[in-house]
């Protein structure tokens, strides 16, 4: 089942349990793919799915540190609620260790020298590892190996 068909079912059935969290979730993701789709005139495969649920993590991530700043916990309580659930449409995250085996052996698949060549590095990282892992500790697992 495709992670589109997967969150529209998942609105159906928020639909049918009455849970407005979820379903204002669900449904915010959806219209954010569907916004994309329909500007960029093409159906987002899986990757591309993740990835703009990469974008609403990040985003809800950065509204708890600010809510949180301002003293506003009930604010920063509800975007929690929102992180979780939007969470459980990621793929299973990696450990750190993976991460770390992951890194160490692309750096040695695109032959990198030094810091130069982190952009190659990242490159290969990404297409295993978007969604996985946070990709500022992976770029920060890259530079420790090439320093």
């Amino acid at each position: 089942m495709s992670l589109k068909a997967r969150l529209k079912e998942q609105q159906i059935l928020a639909m049918r349990a009455k849970d407005k969290v979820r379903l204002g979730t669900v449904r915010m993701l959806l219209a954010a793919i569907k916004q994309i789709e329909i500007d960029n005139k093409v159906e987002l495969n899986n990757d591309e799915v993740t990835a703009v649920i990469i974008k609403s993590v990040k985003q809800r991530k950065d509204s708890i540190t600010q809510f949180e700043k301002a003293n506003r916990l009930d604010l920063a309580e509800v975007e929690k609620t929102e992180l979780a659930i939007l969470q459980e449409f990621l793929p299973q995250a990696l450990t750190t260790d993976e991460v770390k085996a992951l890194v160490e052996q692309a750096v040695v698949s695109s032959g990198a020298n030094g810091m130069q060549d982190m952009g190659k590095v990242m490159a290969v990282l990404k297409k295993d590892i978007q969604g996985r892992a946070d990709m500022g500790e992976v770029s920060a697992l890259v530079r420790a190996c090439l320093a």
